[in-house]
């Protein structure tokens, strides 16, 4: 851990400043209770920096000017730098003689926005924790409305683009393309988790201690809202609008890998909610439908066999592996719900035939789409690219099956103590959740 800071101001005055805070090690988990037993901490806002020296001095003043008002002395704000060249650490240290209510916390051996926060709410003492880019894209005000929907009951409190009073400033098309297509992408693989909200994009946001406690957080890239819907017990989820700005100093981190390892977390997050042993049965009969096709493509087509031409052969191929995975579906891994009489009849069962064909014919286009995708637009290896593809065809048919095929549902109730007086724990202890949207 650094020791304390001197820092000299204008006038050659020299301030003792605060230490840094330690930087956590181990899982990426957040506690249940605040480290400080005694804390009156409300809210704890985590800037996360890179390279941004130009602009903290600005953010700092201007959400401590917003939230005194407020919150008073029961907020905190943690600036967590990841050894910015530019000395973005120094700089913050020496606005904490200042804004006493700042702290900094320097990383040298991490690095990655998401990683940032999350080592942030580790070692902060708010019962809300809070997150707000540095470069002041995101509009300091907007913390305030945050707060406000916070105070309401929300357990997590979203600055969006996408609704009333939302936007963005200045953006190219294919800018606004990328960001839209996004968004599909998630939406088509966690429908039911990033459906949630209308920009789960968004790095503007607060939630409660208690809806992420206790959860192993496993980012990837810097969409930090991804894990806290995909891991988190989030009932009640409030928005603001709120318009994204051009960056005034500093330079943009967005780079083409970003986009790429936002793909790869969100089929890690879909892995995390799909039901594992489901899951791993009809990986298990997908796999005996590839031996079918192969085996049927070579028996119809080879030369040696029936001759038959190619696409003809390949088609037929298709629908008898379609057949044989549906049967072992219907009968193995969906069994729980074709059981009772009500779902066994032929009528019920062509109907889920048909279901099951429809789903599988829409995943091969999917398929041939991304593949298209990330081998001509973004470059990568096309033997990746086709795994890729299949991992996220096969989850994609495997929970459009589980939705429709086979509707397998159930409910849960979850009770939690909310830690921040509003009108929502005084009347709502408990909520049901659908599992169907996990």
């Amino acid at each position: 851990m650094q020791s304390q800071l001197d820092v000299h101001t204008g006038t050659n005055q020299s301030h003792r400043v605060k230490a840094f805070l330690p930087v956590p090690t181990g899982k990426l988990r957040i506690a249940a209770h605040s480290p400080s037993a005694t804390t009156s901490i409300k809210l704890s806002l985590i800037i996360p920096t890179y390279k941004e020296g130009k602009n903290i001095r600005e953010l700092v003043r201007c959400l401590t000017e917003l939230l005194d008002g407020p919150l008073g002395d029961a907020y905190e704000l943690i600036v967590v730098d990841d050894d910015s060249p530019d000395r973005t650490w120094e700089i913050a240290a020496g606005l904490t003689a200042e804004y006493p209510k700042l702290s900094v916390m320097r990383r040298v051996r991490e690095r990655g926005l998401s990683t940032a926060v999350i080592r942030g709410w580790q070692a902060a003492r708010g019962e809300v924790l809070a997150v707000i880019d540095a470069d002041l894209q995101h509009p300091p005000e907007i913390t305030v409305e945050l707060w406000k929907e916070i105070e309401r009951g929300a357990d997590l409190a979203v600055g969006s683009r996408h609704v009333q009073g939302g936007g963005v400033s200045d953006w190219a098309l294919h800018r606004r393309l990328l960001s839209r297509g996004a968004q599909l992408l998630g939406l088509l693989l966690l429908p039911g988790v990033l459906g949630r909200v209308s920009d789960p994009m968004s790095g503007y946001f607060m939630v409660r201690r208690s809806a992420i406690a206790e959860k192993v957080m496993n980012p990837l890239g810097y969409k930090i809202l991804l894990e806290v819907l995909g891991r988190g017990e989030v009932c009640w989820v409030g928005e603001v609008g709120y318009v994204f700005r051009e960056r005034l100093e500093g330079e943009s981190k967005v780079t083409w890998k970003l986009y790429v390892e936002y793909v790869r977390h969100l089929v890690r997050l879909r892995i995390h909610t799909l039901p594992i042993a489901r899951f791993a049965r009809f990986a298990t009969v997908g796999l005996s439908g590839v031996v079918v096709d192969m085996f049927m493509l070579y028996l119809l087509s080879d030369p040696t066999t029936l001759a038959w031409g190619l696409t003809r052969s390949k088609v037929l191929a298709a629908e008898l592996a379609i057949v044989n995975n549906f049967l072992w579906n219907d009968g193995w891994t969906f069994r729980d719900a074709t059981g009772d009489p009500a779902s066994s009849g032929v009528g019920q069962k062509l109907n889920r035939f048909y279901k099951f064909n429809v789903i599988c014919v829409l995943g091969l286009a999917m398929s041939v789409g991304l593949l298209n995708v990330q081998f001509n637009l973004l470059g990568m290896n096309r033997y990746l690219a086709n795994a890729i593809a299949i991992g996220i065809v096969t989850m994609w048919n495997f929970w459009l099956n589980t939705r429709f095929s086979w509707r397998v549902t159930g409910v849960r109730t979850t009770e939690r103590n909310l830690p921040v007086d509003s009108p929502r724990s005084a009347v709502t202890a408990s909520a049901k959740l659908d599992l169907r949207a996990r």
